[in-house]
C-alpha cells in the first residue's frame, strides 16, 4: 500500500460569491481515508452515499485485502483459462500494462507474490528470500493477456496480480467523474494522499497543495504548488517499510530484481491529467531512482518532482515541465 505523501494545505481564504458555498466530506477506503471538498449553494443530498457506493465496488473489484473480490479470485485460481473482470478492473489493468511498457517494467502489476514474499502484502508475513527466484519467473506483463468483453488470462498459472499501485489513482478519478455528473464545476477529491483539482474557487483562487517532507516522525510541508484540472500523485518509501537484523526493507519492489528499493530518492510526485497515470508514473520513477527517473522525466515531458538525500538532507530536484512556484502563483 502506498504511504500518504501529500497533504492538503487549509484554504487562506474562503471568501466566494454568495451562491456557492464551502461543502466538505470525508470517510474511510482502501485502507486509508478520502476527503472531499466541493462548492454548491447547500451539501448534495446522497452524495457521500453514492461516493461511499463507487468506493465499496472498487474495494471489491480490486483489494487484495477481500478474499472475495474480483482480483483475488483472478490471484487464486490455477487456471489458465479466461477470467472474467469487471469494467474497472479491466481498465486498471490496461492502464498497468501500458506503464509497463512505457517505463520498460519499472512498473509492473504482475509481482504480487514478490510483495507478499517481502511482507506487503496481505499476510504481512515475509517468506524466505531463496524464495524470490522462483516467484520472479511467474512475473513480468507478458504472462498476462487480454482481450474485448472483460477477459483476462494468465500464461502462467503462479501469476499474481497487485493493482494497488494505481488503484487510488483510479479511484479518485472515478470520484471526481461521479462529482461532475452531479454538475460540480469546483471541487477536491482527495484519496490516501493522491489528489484531482477541478476549477477555481469562487473567488478566483486556485487550489493551493502540500507535498510532504519525507519524515518518518510526522508531517511537514516541503513544497507548496496549485492545481486546476490536474492531478498529483507522490509516492514515498520513507513511512512504510520495516527494519530486519539491522537492514531496511522499503514497500517499494523493484520489479526488475524482486528486491526493495535502497537508493537515496525518497518521493517522486506526478502532476497529469488523470491521477492514475499520474499514481503509476510517480511509483515508477522512484522505482528507477535519481537521476535516471528525471532523464526518463525529462525526456517524455513528464511533470516530476523529487526529493532525494543528499549530503545530510534532503535535495529538490524538478523536471523541466513541472511548474514552477511563480508559474500559477504561490499562496
Amino acid at each position: 500500500m502506498k504511504t500518504l505523501c501529500l497533504m492538503i494545505l487549509a484554504a487562506s481564504s474562503l471568501a466566494s460569491a454568495k451562491e456557492l458555498r464551502r461543502q466538505f466530506i470525508a470517510g474511510e477506503t482502501m485502507g486509508t481515508t478520502y476527503h472531499i471538498t466541493y462548492f454548491h449553494p447547500q451539501p448534495l443530498e446522497g452524495l457521500q452515499k453514492a461516493v461511499d457506493a463507487q468506493l465499496n465496488q472498487i474495494n471489491r473489484s480490486m483489494s487484495t485485502y477481500d478474499p472475495n473480490s474480483t482480483l483475488s479470485r483472478f490471484n487464486q485460481t490455477s487456471s489458465t483459462h479466461w477470467f472474467e473482470m469487471d469494467e474497472g478492473m479491466t481498465r486498471v489493468t490496461q492502464k498497468c500494462l501500458e506503464i509497463s511498457q512505457f517505463t520498460e517494467r519499472a512498473f509492473d502489476c504482475t509481482i504480487g507474490a514478490v510483495v507478499d514474499l517481502w511482507g506487503f502484502g496481505p499476510t504481512k508475513n515475509p517468506k524466505p528470500p531463496e524464495e524470490l527466484e522462483h516467484l520472479m519467473e511467474a512475473t513480468g506483463p507478458h504472462l498476462l493477456e487480454l482481450r474485448p468483453k472483460h477477459l483476462i488470462r494468465k500464461k502462467d498459472p503462479r501469476v499474481s496480480v497487485d493493482l494497488s499501485g494505481i488503484a487510488k489513482g483510479y479511484g479518485v478519478d472515478q470520484v471526481a467523474e461521479l462529482l461532475r455528473s452531479e454538475g460540480l464545476a469546483i471541487f477536491l477529491v482527495e484519496i490516501g494522499g493522491e489528489v484531482y483539482a477541478q476549477g477555481r474557487k469562487p473567488d478566483g483562487g486556485l487550489w493551493h497543495l502540500g507535498i510532504e517532507k519525507p519524515d518518518a516522525t510526522g508531517r511537514r510541508i516541503q513544497k507548496v504548488i496549485t492545481l486546476e484540472g490536474e492531478g498529483l500523485a507522490t509516492s514515498g518509501h520513507y513511512r512504510n517499510y520495516y527494519e530486519k537484523d539491522g537492514v531496511r526493507y522499503s514497500h517499494i519492489i523493484d520489479p526488475r530484481t524482486g528486491h526493495p528499493v535502497t537508493h537515496k530518492l525518497a518521493s517522486v510526485s506526478v502532476i497529469a491529467d488523470d491521477v492514475m497515470t499520474a499514481d503509476g508514473l510517480a511509483t515508477a520513477l522512484l522505482v528507477m531512482g535519481y537521476p535516471e527517473a528525471l532523464e526518463f522525466a525529462t525526456t517524455h515531458k513528464i511533470k516530476a518532482f523529487f526529493l532525494v538525500f543528499q549530503e545530510g538532507s534532503f535535495q529538490e530536484h524538478q523536471s523541466p515541465l513541472f511548474p514552477q512556484d511563480d508559474e500559477k502563483g504561490h499562496p
